[in-house]
């Protein structure tokens, strides 16, 4: 049975920085693409930021510079440390793995202040 478990998220002001967690387990980790979308209230989930199996990151333009997508393949964890943090950001956030199926954290709520 696969699991992603995020942890992390929180009320923040404008500005400073949260770093989220995805644990993974069930799943080759090491061999799976991982990534973050997020969900605002209204709005379509989007993605933020993937990380291939081989560490390449990628990122959408609205968080590029800001966020930074990490994984830790001896811990199967995933990472997403956010700075500079704009109310814009406000979503809930969730991890996704993928090897040949995609998989879904059920998501933790990220929510910045102004």
């Amino acid at each position: 049975q696969v699991q992603l478990v995020e942890s992390g998220g929180g009320l923040v002001q404008a500005g400073g920085s949260l770093r989220l967690s995805c644990a993974a387990s069930g799943i080759m980790f090491s061999l799976s693409a991982m990534s973050w979308y997020r969900q605002a209230p209204g709005k379509q989930r989007e993605l933020v930021a993937t990380i291939t199996s081989g560490g390449s990151p990628n990122y959408s333009d609205s968080v590029k510079g800001r966020f930074t997508i990490s994984r830790d393949n001896a811990k199967s964890t995933g990472y997403l440390q956010m700075n500079s943090l704009k109310p814009e950001d406000t979503a809930v956030y969730y991890c996704s793995a993928k090897d040949i199926w995609t998989y879904w954290g059920r998501g933790t709520q990220v929510t910045v202040s102004s």
